[in-house]
């Protein structure tokens, strides 16, 4: 009986501690109310410190005691850490990523980094030298701070694993151990009452619930600070524009060729239209002379007809556009999705058209990305592409085009009117593009 009277006023103790904490986050970010009250708190002491696996903040009561009493402000900044982490949604995301130990070090970098941004009194601190270097390091190759883009900068190059070490210590703020056993299947998370393990069908319906309902609060805190007085969002920091790199839901380019398909004859054989018993049964009758013979052309819904324009504009990397012509002409090498015979017309340009390629056989893309070489290097302008296509159009030629990819970084000046085809612009997914301003009859597609 006394054992259970002092884990519960230590469970009331953390409790107190962690509502003060967002009492006093709520005061100063009101934009933040909605998901700070998302959290409910469970004492666990299986933690040696504080985490949260999306639907609680999972506490060891003596850490949040000693923290309140030395470190008030630390406590705040890592309540707001585990906040961050639930709307950018990196439990949700970690088992996507081979490395566990490098992912929750680039979300924990992606947390802090937008937690330093912010001009709000709770979380306000000097930034360390060593924490603005890491910040401009990371920023000239990754642009903006998200977990994803650290990850997959600092997993695709070679490993400085005493640094990571330190990073780790400096950007550590809470306990992931959390996330891993969201995940796995084999230690369910447990009714908070009866503290039973939830049914297997119940797991991944509750961690779909869960991602989708910090979503949503994403959503609702990226609509709120957008609404923010330019004066009001210097407290925010990074954390409207991270969340809307973070939240939006990005088409990868190559799902969407599908839709540059067009049906026309293809020649091979189609089995569904043909009888076998009507054949063989002409065979035995006739000898020699089936009763049906096999069809031999069926209909294919295959791509023909397709313009790729590339930004050679000097703001647009040679290596970019590389690995865009690369994946592009592997993809249309695939021949299930491509007739062998097309139309492609390679278009380079920067403020004006520099050079047009006309392919005829889809094995010709390859030996044109091998022998690729930048031209112009000038200012950006769509237009001159659209115009080129146009007179092609008025001539008679492209008059089955489905549509146009246009690779760019997106720092240009765009068409106003619609063309009658289907446009995308695709961007490199880790580099930082002028999105916003793709006309609203465009795509945007990622690489």
């Amino acid at each position: 009986m006394e054992k259970r009277g002092q884990a519960k006023r230590l469970e009331t103790l953390g409790m107190r501690i962690l509502n003060a904490s967002r009492t006093e986050l709520t005061l100063a970010m009101r934009y933040l109310a909605s998901p700070l009250h998302a959290l409910g708190y469970v004492m666990d002491l299986t933690t040696p410190s504080v985490g949260t696996d999306a639907s609680f903040i999972r506490f060891n009561p003596h850490y949040l005691r000693l923290l309140y009493i030395e470190q008030p402000a630390t406590l705040n900044r890592t309540y707001l850490h585990m906040l961050l982490h639930c709307l950018y949604g990196h439990m949700f995301a970690a088992p996507r990523f081979e490395d566990a130990a490098l992912w929750d070090l680039c979300a924990d970098i992606a947390v802090e980094a937008v937690i330093d941004s912010m001009d709000a009194a709770p979380v306000l601190r000097v930034t360390s030298d060593y924490r603005t270097s890491v910040y401009e390091t990371l920023g000239r190759e990754v642009r903006v701070l998200t977990a994803e883009r650290l990850y997959r900068h600092l997993a695709g190059r070679e490993r400085d694993y005493e640094e990571e070490e330190r990073r780790m210590r400096e950007f550590h703020a809470d306990d992931h151990v959390f996330w891993s056993r969201l995940a796995d299947d084999n230690d369910q998370p447990r009714d908070e009452k009866e503290q039973t393990p939830l049914p297997q069908h119940m797991l991944h319906g509750q961690m779909r619930l869960l991602k989708d309902a910090w979503e949503k609060e994403a959503a609702r805190v990226k609509s709120e600070t957008d609404l923010l007085s330019k004066e009001a969002s210097k407290e925010t920091g990074h954390l409207a524009w991270t969340l809307r790199v973070t939240g939006e839901r990005r088409t990868d380019f190559r799902t969407y060729l599908r839709r540059f398909a067009v049906v026309r004859e293809d020649a091979h054989p189609d089995p569904d239209q043909f009888d076998m018993g009507l054949y063989n049964y002409g065979l035995s009758l006739y000898g020699n002379l089936p009763l049906i013979e096999e069809l031999e052309v069926r209909e294919a819904k295959k791509t023909d007809e397709l313009v790729i324009a590339i930004d050679t504009s000097a703001s647009c990397a040679r290596e970019l556009v590389q690995t865009f012509l690369n994946e592009t002409a592997r993809i249309l090498g695939q021949q299930e999705s491509f007739f062998h015979r097309v139309d492609v017309r390679i278009i380079e340009c920067d403020d004006r058209v520099q050079e047009e390629i006309a392919i005829r056989d889809v094995r010709d893309i390859r030996h044109y990305t091998e022998r690729f070489t930048m031209k112009g290097g000038f200012g950006t302008d769509f237009r001159p592409v659209f115009s080129h296509v146009h007179a092609l159009r008025e001539k008679g030629e492209l008059s089955h085009l489905r549509g146009l990819l246009y690779f760019t970084d997106g720092y240009g000046i765009y068409p106003k009117k619609a063309p009658p085809y289907d446009v995308a612009f695709v961007f490199d997914r880790d580099r930082d593009n002028n999105e916003r301003e793709v006309p609203a009859w465009a795509m945007k597609l990622y690489i």
